[in-house]
């Protein structure tokens, strides 16, 4: 286990995808905000792994909840580790969950690991990997959950976009499973609409979560797509978006279609890495 640095020393460490920074938060005790490359990745409290700061995770975290009945363990598959923030919530809310965590970059992992360790009884398991390689993979209806929450700095690498990968995800799930992605847009939301399509595609059941204002185009946000073979908790979900610090709303049937408003899926072929967000956003320098 490694050492517990002094609450105001922030650590910065060189890892394979740039520079690692580890933040003290200076509310929290014994919590940590985890930068890479400048842009905020991920946030953890050590006392209370409960405590989901950012929005985005609040909101899987609302699907985390919801897929079974509270505190029966779940089996998840993560695509994308940060600083383990959802793994380490629901390890908490559903003790003896069976949890796997696929993060590309090894010297990382080992930094989360030294400076925010992890509960010995939790059954998680970290894996160094590409997120697609290792769900190619992954053996058919293996999961309750599937996370997909993959950036390159600030942005999702287009071979995690298209319609083949979301197949790929869906095809580990069990019966009632539910795949999850977190990812960014703004302005026009050409990508936010072209992935909800993409999802769409492969599952019957999607809805989309996000603030008014990221809806509309007026700000570069988060976006969390949730979908399943099987009846999504929509009332549920939307109550608990609603009553979020920051209120956001449920997009499903047809004000997703709307929503959509015709954009195409995304395939392999025509894939793209999703929008670098303005100077600004999720606190990037200005300059």
């Amino acid at each position: 286990m490694g050492r517990i640095r002094k609450a105001d020393e922030t650590i910065s460490r060189e890892v394979d995808s740039g520079i690692a920074e580890l933040v003290p938060d200076p509310d929290v005790p014994r919590a940590w905000m985890l930068r890479l490359n400048g842009t905020p990745q991920s946030h953890v409290d050590l006392d209370d792994p409960t405590h989901l700061e950012f929005e985005y995770l609040r909101r899987l975290g609302h699907v985390a909840d919801l897929m079974a009945p509270g505190g029966d363990p779940i089996r998840a598959l993560h695509l994308g580790g940060g600083a383990l923030t959802l793994p380490r919530y629901i390890a908490t809310t559903r003790p003896r969950s069976s949890q796997q965590v696929v993060e590309i970059d090894a010297a990382l992992i080992d930094l989360v690991r030294g400076v925010l360790p992890l509960d010995r009884t939790w059954r998680l398991r970290i894996r160094n990997g590409d997120a697609r390689a290792v769900l190619e993979k992954a053996p058919e209806s293996a999961f309750d959950l599937v996370v997909t929450d993959v950036f390159a700095g600030a942005r999702t690498p287009a071979h995690l976009t298209s319609v083949e990968f979301v197949a790929l995800a869906a095809r580990t799930l069990r019966p009632g499973g539910i795949y999850t992605a977190n990812i960014g847009d703004g302005g026009k939301l050409a990508f936010a609409k072209a992935q909800a399509a993409t999802v769409r595609a492969v599952f019957p059941h999607v809805c989309v979560l996000a603030e008014p204002t990221v809806f509309r185009g007026r700000r570069f946000g988060n976006f969390v797509l949730v979908a399943s073979h099987g009846e999504l908790p929509i009332a549920d979900l939307t109550r608990r978006t609603a009553g979020d610090p920051f209120p956001g709303r449920v997009e499903h049937d047809n004000s997703l279609t709307r929503f959509i408003g015709g954009a195409p899926p995304t395939t392999d072929a025509t894939a793209t890495v999703s929008p670098s967000p303005p100077k600004g956003t999720w606190g990037l320098p200005d300059d």
